[in-house]
């Protein structure tokens, strides 16, 4: 396969994404994103657009960060509970120890890379729409037999579109 044809996997899916993107910048546009009735993913809050909220998440002092099904059943746990939508899990246990995967999520996904050796996981939850990515805190938590489980917050896409563009209409 040639250098050309990589830019072509995926094209054609029923995914609606046949073709780049070609965005207007311009103030309607952008007054458009703001409007609480688009049917889209983006996250409306306190005067903000964002495409979703992306928790770094570190699981300290875990058990059963080497168990691979133990793992997939914590991200099937986190897809329910968060209110998402799986699409696929994919999942990669090392030798002699920790495991790596993805839950693909129609509202984004989840990954992991486990540590075993030293009871660490280190999560990413990142969802958009109306799913609730803090409750994953707590079902990992419970899944890993932990207490220590700590969180940073990231608004993906946070500042993209300038807020003072709607009070100009």
């Amino acid at each position: 396969m040639d250098g050309a044809n990589l830019f072509q996997l995926g094209y054609g899916l029923e995914t609606g994404a046949h073709a780049e993107d070609s965005r207007s910048t311009d103030a309607a546009l952008t007054r458009d994103v703001f409007d609480e009735t688009r049917d889209d993913h983006f996250i409306r809050r306190d005067g903000r657009v964002f495409a979703g909220t992306h928790l770094i998440i570190e699981v300290v002092n875990g058990t059963g960060l080497d168990d691979e099904a133990r793992i997939q059943q914590a991200f099937r746990d986190c897809v329910t509970t968060c209110g998402a939508t799986l699409l696929h899990i994919h999942t990669h246990k090392f030798s002699p120890q920790g495991v790596s995967g993805v839950a693909v999520l129609a509202e984004s996904h989840i990954s992991v890379h486990t540590w075993p050796e030293i009871g660490y996981g280190a999560f990413d939850v990142f969802m958009c729409g109306d799913a609730e990515p803090w409750r994953a805190v707590d079902v990992l938590s419970a899944a890993f037999d932990t207490a220590d489980v700590r969180v940073k917050e990231l608004l993906r896409g946070d500042g993209l579109v300038d807020a003072p563009a709607i009070s100009a209409a």
